[in-house]
């Protein structure tokens, strides 16, 4: 494994999770024998890239295996290429093609959909699976001894929890306490231990909260923190498998539509694991990347503070993984917007509205609750990028969602009960849909200059090298574009690695 590894040189920076090459044999050992006991064989990152390489023999194995139960088997679901019933594959990623009858700009909004991933409904499990087999093909990560932390605002840690279950590790979340019910109950079934869970205080915009509780954590050398924040192995895994399935998706678009260019992609920061996307597209076809927070927690775009709804969105700080630099649109979305878009797209009265007197496709009507809050957000913000940059009828905005409206029931019904204690009818669908879709705006939307992105980018220093004790000359490093072509070699050196242990392990030859 170490000669085939050595064949690349190491990424541009030594942060733990990057690591090409064995960095303790005896680890890779025993996870070995753990894979081979537990029945576990790795898809690589070109699989999940493209499921048709996945062998045949998994593929047809997958049709038995139910998608949300702990199979080592559902791996080989971590991808974009889920069909609608979440058990077969389909040729182009399942994705919603939004009109102007319902956006009100020429330009086409495409959002591919993350609630058919496995396990946990939602994409993050991609950057779970991202952040952890780097560790475990390098020895980085022993599971018959370490416990696996997984910092999040919800979906990453179950995602996480859902990855370590399946390795036969202890998986431990780390989330705030004021997140959906649906994620905890989720989170009550995986866990082996109910401590396993830890709650933080607040909500959304407490991320500070996370990171304490696993700089405690960290004192025990057996707790391995995975923090998305920070993995450079999140960015990557996005670049690779999010970036190609989302460029996938525009090629079938621009075909079916006779032309098209790719003018932006939007997302919401959070983690900006998958803002790394934007990067690869931007290389391809020159795109935009645009940048997304919540408007009652403008950090990006104002340095302000605040808390919001707009859940799957971390805030009040600046991710080290996010590539300031190579980002061109800043913008935020009030949670007012998305709560009430959630009550409109999944209400009868609000599919009523949009069907009948707005002229949405009644089928496009019924996909709607495939788009959670966060989702609804990033659909917002390439709204306001449209109506900003003036986009055309020959323009395409790609865009992602997270997950589905079936992870915020509990806030639904909160939000009914407090703003429409009456029910939320045709009047009330009618005012939703004027105010948050006819009503987008390009307020609090910022097209960077390079003033901008260097005044973003040094707004990370407070939190990553005051706070965090990351070395400066790493942080400052990250503001060079070079910084970032330079991480993207790692998963050509871990594809390898990871045929290596399914060699070993011995399972694919019963295949």
């Amino acid at each position: 494994m170490t000669a085939t590894a050595d064949a690349n040189p190491q990424p541009a920076t030594a942060a733990p999770g990057l690591e090409t090459t064995v960095v303790d044999p005896a680890v890779v050992d025993r996870v070995v024998d753990r894979f081979r006991s537990q029945g576990i064989v790795l898809p690589t990152f070109a699989q999940l890239a493209e499921p048709g390489r996945i062998p045949a023999s998994i593929t047809s194995e997958l049709a038995t295996v139910d998608p949300d139960a702990p199979d080592p088997r559902n791996l080989f679901r971590v991808h974009w290429y889920n069909a609608p019933d979440r058990r077969g594959l389909v040729d182009v990623p399942v994705h919603l093609v939004l009109p102007p009858e319902l956006t009100g700009v020429d330009a086409t909004i495409v959002t591919v959909l993350g609630r058919l991933f496995p396990m946990i409904g939602a994409h993050k499990v991609l950057a779970a699976y991202a952040c952890l087999v780097p560790r475990l093909v390098s020895g980085g990560f022993d599971p018959t001894t370490h416990r696996a932390v997984w910092p999040s605002t919800g979906n990453y840690a179950r995602g996480g929890v859902a990855i370590s279950r399946i390795m036969g590790c202890r998986g431990v979340a780390v989330l705030p306490a004021g997140m959906s019910r649906e994620r905890f109950e989720w989170l009550d079934r995986w866990v082996a231990d109910p401590a396993d869970v830890i709650r933080t205080p607040g909500s959304e915009s407490n991320v500070k909260e996370i990171y304490d509780a696993c700089n405690e954590l960290s004192q025990d050398p057996d707790n391995v923190i995975l923090n998305q924040f920070s993995e450079y192995s999140n960015h990557l895994g996005h670049y690779h498998v999010t970036g190609r399935a989302l460029a996938h998706t525009f090629e079938h678009v621009r075909e079916a539509r006779g032309g098209g260019r790719l003018a932006a992609f939007v997302a919401a920061s959070g983690s900006a694991g998958t803002l790394g996307a934007g990067d690869l597209l931007k290389e391809r076809y020159g795109s935009k990347t645009v940048a997304v927070e919540a408007l009652e927690c403008p950090t990006l775009l104002y340095n302000g503070y605040g808390e919001h709804n707009i859940q799957g969105i971390g805030d009040k700080h600046l991710p080290l993984i996010h590539n300031v630099t190579n980002q061109d649109i800043v913008c935020a979305v009030s949670d007012r917007a998305t709560d009430e878009l959630g009550v409109l797209f999944n209400t009868e009265a609000g599919h009523r509205h949009l069907t009948e007197r707005v002229g949405v496709d009644p089928d496009l009507v019924e996909r709607l609750p495939a788009l959670g809050l966060s989702s609804i957000c990033n659909v917002l913000a390439a709204i306001k990028t449209a109506k900003q940059c003036r986009l055309g009828v020959d323009d395409i905005v790609m865009t992602v969602a997270t997950d589905g409206a079936e992870l915020y029931l509990s806030e639904r019904d909160k939000y009914v009960g407090l703003h429409h204690p009456d029910g939320f009818g045709a009047a009330d669908a009618a005012a939703a849909h004027a105010r948050h879709l006819e009503g987008v705006t390009t307020d609090h939307l910022l097209e960077m200059t390079s003033v901008d992105r260097d005044r973003i980018f040094n707004l990370g220093y407070f939190t990553w090298v005051e706070q965090q004790g990351i070395d400066i000359e790493h942080f400052d490093a990250r503001r060079d574009q070079a910084f970032w072509r330079g991480l993207h070699h790692a998963i050509d050196a871990w594809d390898p690695m990871i045929d290596e242990i399914n060699a070993r392990t011995g399972l694919l030859d019963d295949r």
